[in-house]
């Protein structure tokens, strides 16, 4: 498992929605992001251009880093239900937003080191009194400046920022598919013609034994395979194409949402708004109204 993370993790954050991703969401908002695995944890915004100058300067100090990675490590332990927003000693804010492969948190969305409230005298002070407890060395002046330099941000104004995320960790999730398949497919054109085809047929009542005949092969041997490449069930691959495909056409106002349950290929409404809940975190109603789609009631 550890090595799949890494080397999916690796492709991720090499590849071209990534990148143009976070240069957009950091000029954007003028917050930092990062990818973390889940299953380790750092400080994931060290050395970064938009790290906060105080992080920074806490990031020097033993004590106070333990404190930050702590910090780090409650984020990675409570965000496998969802994102997760929690306070250092300090009172800024940093955020952890699950990326999902199947069924397993691979790994984490990060951004923060923001206050919710303005910084005041009273929470420096705290502040030094806590460093000078932990025997921390540090100028006052410099400490002084970074504090109160630290971005400041309305919290209904953050969590849409979280929100965002979470549309994009979800996005991932799907690319992180594709780069796995597509580094298997490079090896095994059964796997790339199999993909091809469930892209075709997936509004169709396909089931793997369909695709199986189409390969030429039997149903154990592609069923055995197709889980080694891509690590789901042809049922869950196929749910998720699906679900994806719904998601596009969700974005279209005119479109009721059971005529989308049944055009991507479920066979009933309740079975479309169950898988779409399980993968997505959210009904389809919900994922519209988070899209700003309005169907005019």
């Amino acid at each position: 498992m550890e090595r799949r993370q890494r080397l999916f993790l690796e492709k991720l954050t090499a590849s071209r929605i990534y990148q143009d991703y976070k240069k957009a969401f950091e000029a954007g908002t003028g917050l930092p992001l990062a990818v973390t695995s889940a299953q380790s944890w750092g400080l994931p915004h060290r050395f970064g251009v938009r790290e906060n100058p105080f992080c920074s300067l806490m990031a020097t100090s033993s004590k106070s880093c333990s404190a930050c990675l702590e910090v780090q490590k409650r984020l990675s332990d409570q965000s496998e239900n969802g994102p997760v927003t929690l306070s250092c000693f300090a009172g800024l804010c940093d955020t952890a937003v699950p990326i999902r492969l199947g069924d397993d948190l691979i790994g984490l969305l990060q951004t923060g080191q923001v206050f919710f409230t303005e910084p005041d005298d009273a929470g420096f002070n705290r502040v030094t009194r806590t460093l000078i407890e932990w025997g921390v060395q540090a100028d006052l002046k410099d400490l002084r400046e970074a504090y109160f330099n630290s971005r400041i941000l309305d919290r209904e104004q953050y969590e849409a920022f979280v929100r965002i995320l979470h549309i994009f960790a979800e996005h991932l999730s799907v690319v992180g598919h594709q780069l796995e398949i597509a580094s298997e497919t490079r090896e095994n054109p059964v796997m790339r013609r199999a993909r091809n085809i469930i892209e075709e047929h997936q509004a169709d009542d396909i089931t793997s034994k369909d695709v199986a005949k189409m390969l030429n092969t039997s149903t154990f041997y592609f069923c055995k395979l197709f889980k080694k490449a891509t690590g789901l069930t042809f049922t869950e691959y196929l749910t998720r194409v699906r679900v994806e495909k719904a998601k596009n056409f969700l974005l279209n106002p005119h479109l009721r949402v059971s005529e989308i349950a049944y055009r991507v290929g479920f066979k009933s409404l309740s079975q479309f708004n169950r898988s779409f809940r399980q993968l997505v975190g959210r009904t389809p109603s919900e994922y519209r109204e988070d899209q700003g789609v309005s169907t005019g009631g």
